[in-house]
């Protein structure tokens, strides 16, 4: 992930850890923060979020008003150091971690944007168990449309199974999530690369 950013494959912008048009074009951002925020304001108590892949935080940072604190988590350290300098506070903080390798932080409410996309199985098979930690999930996921084969195996990295006809299922074999309920939020077309990007609420306990 590293050398995604050192090398700019998923474009340049103003942050030098820039997290490609996903993370920034309104079309995918604006119903994003829409859907998402509303969720998060449903709760009298404002929720803890834990962002597990937080990337160059131009998704996380409008999160804020509607939670209590604020845990971004990435693999680069340097990226990490960046956020946590320009947008750490008492109630927003960031740490290096690698999701599959260690303990994932605590809290209410876990947010997985695009990022089990580019994972290898392995890795996935890693990280599910741990999500049951939290009471909620709200996974996003790039997917084809209409009928697939879900969660064929890659090469962690920047590319995804759309290429293989295929995307990340997690309730689907290997992975077989069990979530108690969940409730899909948002579904946006991408007509440049292809598919459907879905973003979905678990409630995982």
């Amino acid at each position: 992930m590293q050398q995604i950013y050192e090398l700019g494959f998923w474009g340049s912008g103003s942050n030098p850890y820039y997290s490609g048009h996903g993370s920034h074009h309104p079309k995918y951002v604006t119903p994003y923060i829409s859907a998402v925020s509303q969720f998060l304001s449903s709760f009298t108590n404002p929720i803890k979020v834990c962002d597990l892949g937080c990337g160059d935080f131009n998704i996380g940072k409008q999160l804020i008003p509607f939670v209590s604190e604020y845990i971004g988590v990435d693999i680069v350290p340097a990226l990490i150091q960046f956020n946590q300098e320009k947008y750490g506070t008492d109630n927003v903080y960031f740490k290096c971690l690698n999701l599959a390798e260690e303990e994932l932080p605590k809290a209410d409410c876990a947010i997985v944007r695009q990022v089990l996309q580019h994972l290898s199985n392995t890795e996935i098979e890693s990280i599910v168990p741990k999500l049951y930690q939290y009471n909620y999930l709200i996974l996003t996921e790039h997917l084809p449309e209409g009928k697939f084969q879900p969660n064929l195996d890659i090469i962690s990295g920047r590319n995804i199974r759309l290429r293989k006809n295929s995307g990340v299922i997690l309730e689907a074999a290997p992975f077989n999530f069990k979530p108690i309920a969940k409730k899909q939020l948002l579904a946006i077309p991408d007509a440049t690369n292809g598919g459907v990007i879905i973003t979905t609420l678990y409630q995982c306990n």
